[in-house]
């Protein structure tokens, strides 16, 4: 109970809250300049930032902590955070790196899980019009673990612009026992970061092309995080159920 009262109390401190945020930040810068990082199949991503052609760049919420890292400051990016208290703190922290945040949820905007959906499509939207990049996670705020929304799918249909997923893994880590299973790098470690393939969606998609398309963002994107955990020899994260409740 004491740990519950202090992490309510934590959540609702705004100066408690910057204090962490910092600490994350300098957590991640410094796993990063220990590491040793090896970076696969990044051509077309580095192709698209010398050419200022933006993309959404697609990741698992429980593959996010070194993403900031590797991101060239050159390109301004535009990450969609959850409106939630922990949003926030993903918000602040990412921001010590020159990330922006659309705040928001995934959700195809209308529908009964729709968080600022609205809001946030046209944000992310007026991002990749002024030839900025977008960042999101299928599965994320909430879950279920590994499983894609139809909201990135909505992004990049409305947009015309690409999908670009991406994971990552280390040899030393800690893996939280949270829903998403969120992976905490250790410092000193060997780690790699994986580009997938690009995924387009027509303005015109209907819904089986749309769904169609989610499930090869889902599939893509876990077959990143598969081999990139097989390249470090650990464990691979296994997805939620297939059809299981947020």
């Amino acid at each position: 109970m004491m740990l519950r009262d202090w992490w309510r109390r934590f959540r609702k401190s705004d100066g408690l809250r910057n204090v962490a945020c910092r600490l994350i930040a300098l957590y991640i810068r410094f796993v990063w300049a220990t590491g040793r990082w090896e970076i696969r199949n990044s051509g077309l991503a580095e192709k698209l930032w010398q050419e200022k052609t933006p993309f959404i760049l697609a990741f698992w919420h429980g593959r996010m902590l070194v993403l900031p890292a590797m991101w060239p400051r050159s390109s301004p990016m535009h990450m969609l955070i959850s409106m939630h208290r922990d949003g926030e703190i993903i918000a602040r922290a990412i921001g010590y790196f020159g990330i922006g945040t659309v705040r928001g949820s995934a959700a195809k905007p209308g529908s009964n899980k729709d968080k600022g959906g609205a809001a946030a499509l046209r944000g992310m939207l007026k991002a990749l019009k002024g030839q900025d990049y977008v960042g999101i996670t299928p599965d994320g705020p909430r879950g279920p673990r590994m499983r894609a929304s139809e909201g990135i799918v909505t992004v990049a249909r409305v947009s015309g612009t690409a999908i670009l997923p991406c994971s990552f893994s280390c040899r030393h880590r800690v893996v939280l026992n949270s829903w998403d299973r969120f992976v905490i790098p250790l410092p000193f470690t060997r780690g790699v970061i994986i580009w997938g393939d690009p995924i387009t969606v027509a303005r015109d998609a209907g819904p089986d092309v749309i769904e169609a398309a989610r499930l090869q963002i889902e599939a893509g994107l876990t077959a990143v995080t598969d081999a990139a955990d097989a390249a470090m020899g650990v464990e691979a994260v296994a997805p939620a159920p297939a059809g299981a409740a947020a």
